[in-house]
């Protein structure tokens, strides 16, 4: 039995919920900085990269979170997840949480209405993997041990460092759950290393 949290603070937290859930998978709810401490492994969704990085700060969560990242369990950051976890991020003095080494560009896509939906090819994950595109961010430039696993238009929209994963798009919204597989796929491994 693995345990992944959906970090609550803002954004689709139901419908990552929705699209962990597996019979070998618990998830929960997280709301609490004390309850990383029980999990295996953590999804940060969507939503606005400032509002979740304010609300991180205000309810004690930033160095629990840095603390979760670095001891080596596995992290999926969506849309503004991902930037959540960049070092660099373009027009930004300070990243927020600096897990992973790439930069990224905020609302690289345009805004609210200029929203789609496209079908990608993902590295070892699916070759057409449906995926929704809002106000979405895009990696500029990716460093040392990072992995691109997809490109849209030539731009990198997901990658992989060690037992961080991030996607530009929300695979939560659509019914195509192998993104989230593959990440409790991660879980299970990065589990088995520390037993």
């Amino acid at each position: 039995m693995i345990k992944i949290g959906v970090l609550a603070l803002q954004g689709a937290v139901r419908e990552h919920v929705r699209s962990l859930q597996a019979e070998d998978t618990e998830v929960i709810i997280v709301k609490k900085a004390e309850q990383l401490d029980e999990l295996d492994g953590l999804v940060f969704p969507g939503g606005e990269s400032t509002t979740m990085r304010r609300l991180i700060n205000q309810y004690g969560f930033f160095e629990p979170l840095k603390a979760f990242g670095e001891s080596g369990k596995p992290i999926f950051g969506t849309c503004a997840g991902l930037i959540l976890m960049a070092d660099e991020i373009v027009g930004q003095d300070a990243a927020h949480l600096g897990l992973m080494n790439m930069r990224v560009q905020r609302n690289a896509f345009g805004r609210q209405r200029e929203s789609f939906e496209t079908t990608l090819e993902v590295q070892g994950v699916a070759e057409d993997l449906r995926s929704v595109f809002i106000r979405a961010p895009l990696i500029e430039e990716v460093g040392e041990h990072v992995e691109v696993l997809s490109t849209y238009n030539g731009e990198i929209v997901a990658a992989r460092q060690g037992h961080y994963l991030t996607c530009s798009f929300h695979p939560e919204l659509t019914d195509d759950f192998r993104l989230h597989q593959f990440f409790a796929t991660m879980v299970r491994e990065a589990k088995q290393v520390t037993n």
